[in-house]
């Protein structure tokens, strides 16, 4: 997810062009000293536009964007919301956050929701589901989406970690209901903190334009301290500054996908003539981000030797295993505790997901790799399969 290696002076400039505005740093108002610049609203058009869709809202995080999308549906205290065990625990709090009870399904071997598993899931107090396309692949949606259909439940998408990917010849996170974007600062774009919220329902769009910005409807007919208002909200706004950051790292987004795809190619070329290994299943309507490379070991002696020798190589991973307690439910105790679900429980419900993820490695693809230095990794990595398999 690599947006950070590539700030630099398009982002600078982009700062400090609102200060030449009349540093004007609030999204709102001022408009007799802000030279007409509105960088929140040109980020907005901007994204909504690069990604395909009619609305879309800048909100301060990725985090806030999930929150803001389950008030939006119309989740309430009580209700379910189904999402997957492999995740970042945000997606989980924000269903928290809402009142919600959070139910875990596991990934398949796409590393996202199994759809079988997630029509066993639903009751009739489900009310959302949340698939999260983890590390630049898509879940399956063409199957997610049937049972949505079937049962009249609302997707929203948690796109936070595969902005640039593609479903079915569109960008992925155009296809569900809503879907929530994530621009921290070890995102494929940045704004160091930040987020999006895209859809193509007007009703949906408005009601979290409101909710992130304490109610306010946006009546254009009258100013802004006597704006009208139909239920309360609270304050994800995003700022001036991250918008113009966001809007300069938005025009590298092709480059990047482009050149993660190509050093992805070097690591998967570099493995996969060798037998045993378990590389990740690819829907195949998604044309992934590829900023992750991830595959399995046949078992988790394997792949903890595996680890060791990349040490030993100065090869490092991402998330898997190295994060791995903030991305697999079944660390979560501090949250299912509160709905009578013991440590033992957790384990048993996501154990299908830990016994892949206990197998695998997942490595980062950078944007910015010298050749030399991307073939010597790749070498390293192909010298310790051999050795283990």
């Amino acid at each position: 997810m690599p947006g950070f290696e590539l700030i630099g002076k398009e982002e600078k400039d982009a700062v400090n062009e609102i200060f030449d505005d009349g540093g004007i740093l609030f999204a709102h108002g001022f408009d007799a000293i802000r030279n007409n610049r509105y960088r929140v609203r040109e980020f907005e058009e901007m994204f909504a536009a690069r990604i395909g869709v009619k609305y879309a809202q800048a909100v301060s995080s990725g985090t806030a964007a999930l929150k803001a999308s389950l008030i939006a549906l119309g989740v309430k205290p009580g209700d379910e919301v189904i999402t997957q065990a492999f995740t970042f625990i945000a997606t989980v709090e924000a269903i928290v956050d809402v009142g919600a009870i959070p139910v875990i399904v596991n990934i398949d071997l796409t590393y996202n929701m199994d759809p079988i598993e997630l029509e066993k899931a639903i009751t009739p107090k489900t009310k959302a589901i949340i698939p999260v396309h983890m590390l630049g692949v898509a879940a399956d949606l063409e199957k997610i989406l049937v049972v949505s259909k079937k049962y009249k439940i609302p997707v929203l998408d948690d796109n936070c970690e595969s902005v640039g990917a593609e479903w079915n010849n569109e960008k992925l996170g155009v296809q569900s209901d809503i879907c929530a974007w994530s621009f921290d600062f070890g995102k494929t774009i940045t704004c160091g903190e930040g987020g999006m919220i895209t859809t193509n329902s007007e009703e949906l769009f408005k009601l979290v334009r409101e909710y992130h910005d304490h109610g306010h409807q946006y009546n254009m007919s009258l100013p802004r301290g006597l704006d009208t208002r139909r239920s309360p909200g609270f304050n994800y706004r995003m700022s001036e500054m991250q918008a113009a950051v966001g809007m300069a790292q938005l025009e590298k987004l092709n480059y990047i996908v482009e050149a993660n795809r190509r050093n992805y190619k070097v690591y998967f070329d570099a493995l996969y003539q060798i037998d045993h290994i378990q590389f990740r299943t690819i829907p195949e309507q998604c044309k992934p981000l590829c900023d992750t490379f991830i595959f399995a070991l046949p078992e988790e002696k394997q792949t903890l030797e595996f680890l060791k020798l990349m040490k030993k190589e100065g090869l490092g991973t991402k998330n898997v295993p190295d994060a791995i307690e903030w991305h697999l439910a079944s660390h979560w105790n501090h949250v299912f505790k509160h709905y009578g679900i013991s440590k033992e429980e957790l384990n048993i419900i996501t154990q299908t997901s830990i016994d892949l993820l206990k197998r695998s490695v997942s490595i980062p693809v950078m944007v910015n790799y010298k050749e030399d230095s991307l073939e010597r990794s790749a070498n390293k990595l192909f010298k310790i399969a051999s050795q283990i398999l």
